[in-house]
């Protein structure tokens, strides 16, 4: 492949990275990782509403990995709370779940940050080192997409298997108790899903620019310069 079509290719690659090392920072701190409403299940029950009714009894919650807020409806109009996971819901959420995901969040920012100055390096420098060249290319794609799969996987199963919708909803309640009625995964969860397809997308690009893939052993010439010397 010409040398400007390379350059072309790394430069479309570590402004990728750095586009995905940019919106995971944004990511962090947002409250845009989880929508959903809650229903009032001892409110419903105690006038025993159905119908139109029982939207009297369904507020509106949304969290983030650091804070989020929650508005409990139980037929007297919305009340507000906001509230924050360090330190107010630590004893009720799977911490090491959750502090596993901000960590992996951190090292997605890290080397996604380090992939684009590398690609960037490659794109308009020469790489005299092999984690300059396409092996630390290919290293540092991987890293990224598996922490992305990761922040994924862990905060689906907190969200899905822990319940952290209800435990949420139920924190500081002693009256009522409050279930999930919906619950959806927001904009900042599916930042870091393509954040993930676009390192393995870098990882294609490295490809295209007619690099072999790490690991894989050249053609073994042994047996052609063997049996040229059987000839002589």
């Amino acid at each position: 492949m010409p040398a400007q079509q390379k350059k072309l290719l790394f430069c479309t690659a570590g402004v990728l990275s750095l586009a995905c090392a940019l919106g995971t920072a944004a990511a962090i701190g947002t409250q845009l990782w989880v929508r959903g409403s809650i229903l009032c299940t001892t409110g419903a029950l105690l006038v025993n509403a159905s119908g139109p009714e029982l939207h009297k009894f369904i507020g509106d919650i949304q969290y983030g990995l650091f804070s989020g807020q929650r508005v409990r409806q139980c037929g007297l109009g919305g009340r507000p709370f906001q509230f924050s996971f360090f330190p107010d819901l630590l004893r009720i959420i799977p911490a090491s779940i959750h502090v596993s995901v901000i960590l992996f969040c951190a090292v997605l920012v890290v080397f996604a940050l380090v992939g684009a100055g590398f690609f960037m390096f490659n794109a308009f420098g020469s790489p005299y080192e092999t984690l300059h060249g396409p092996v630390g290319l290919y290293l540092w794609s991987f890293i990224s997409c598996s922490c992305g799969c990761l922040i994924m996987i862990l905060f689906s199963s907190e969200v899905k298997i822990h319940h952290l919708s209800e435990k949420i909803a139920n924190f500081k309640e002693g009256t009522f108790t409050f279930k999930t009625h919906s619950e959806q995964f927001a904009n900042s969860f599916w930042t870091i899903l393509v954040c993930s397809l676009v390192h393995f997308l870098n990882a294609l690009l490295i490809r295209f620019a007619g690099f072999e893939f790490p690991f894989s052993k050249p053609k073994d010439s042994g047996t052609i310069t063997g049996a040229v010397d059987l000839m002589y």
